[in-house]
């Protein structure tokens, strides 16, 4: 375990998010360009292919890291059987659920009931499939929709704010099911589909475009919103959420419904739309 990963058992992780998110909203010149530039320099982050590719155009850190990309620059997989990668990134593990439990690192896995905040919930999920993405500070930081649905309740999920890279991930028992998350069901013609937006340290918030801000406030106690009878409708490749700062997406999938794409495995990389699984008809 890195020194990093043991001292985030002890460090106040809100404090730190919250003092990350007063850095990434600055306007002042000096420390967001300072902030950009760093990232830019340290994570070789493709700006010609944002909507906007000047560093110095950008109004705040965070910004920038929510930019948009320019049309085109990620395309959906033409196969309307197909199931989109939410998100840029890498994989960080991916498979079939066994009995609720879902696999996270080498001698490490989870409960779906202790992810989504509730048994009922996780019930059709038992023995179907997950696909846990990593974003790094490079990448694209607006998740997708990896197939169309209708919202019918999110679920904030308090939790701690642990670091999700790779160490991390390999030593912090329950780790994703320990942070803070929003948890955002979807009804499909498939059944139940649940997009997981994990926080981590330093993240500084996730937003979502039906609701804007829902993290933070930093939660003590699980927060449901219910969207039965809204109508909230996303399609297949249209952008649900994004993150504020680098974390992970977590996708749940009923079993039946979709066979994921063989050649995804831990560690590779992925894009925005690529194809994750394929529907069973």
């Amino acid at each position: 375990m890195s020194l990093l990963t043991s001292l985030t058992h002890v460090l106040p992780h809100r404090l730190l998010s919250s003092l990350a998110r007063r850095l990434a909203y600055s306007t002042s010149p000096r420390v967001k360009q300072w902030l950009i530039d760093t990232v830019v320099r340290r994570f070789d982050v493709d700006l010609a292919e944002a909507a906007e590719p000047d560093p110095r155009a950008y109004p705040s850190f965070n910004a920038f890291f929510t930019r948009a990309l320019k049309p085109g620059a990620r395309i959906a997989d033409p196969d309307p059987r197909a199931l989109l990668m939410p998100a840029d990134g890498r994989i960080s593990q991916c498979g079939a659920i066994e009995d609720g439990r879902i696999f996270q690192a080498k001698g490490q896995s989870f409960t779906a009931a202790e992810l989504l905040g509730d048994e009922t919930a996780a019930a059709p999920f038992r023995y179907g499939l997950f696909a846990t993405v990593y974003l790094s500070p490079r990448d694209y930081h607006r998740v997708h929709m990896p197939w169309t649905g209708t919202l019918r309740e999110t679920v904030h999920v308090p939790g701690r704010l642990f670091s999700v890279g790779t160490d991390a991930v390999a030593n912090v028992p329950r780790l994703f099911a320990r942070n803070e998350r929003l948890v955002c069901h979807f009804d499909t013609d498939f059944g139940p589909m649940a997009s997981v937006m994990v926080g981590a340290l330093l993240v500084s918030g996730v937003e979502t475009v039906w609701s804007g801000v829902e993290i933070p406030r930093y939660g003590d106690t699980v927060t449901v919103k219910d969207y039965r009878g809204a109508g909230i409708a996303l399609e297949r490749f249209e952008e649900m959420a994004r993150f504020n700062y680098g974390s992970t997406v977590i996708i749940l999938l009923p079993p039946g419904a979709a066979e994921l794409t063989p050649e995804l495995k831990a560690e590779s990389p992925v894009r925005l739309g690529q194809r994750l699984a394929t529907r069973i008809a």
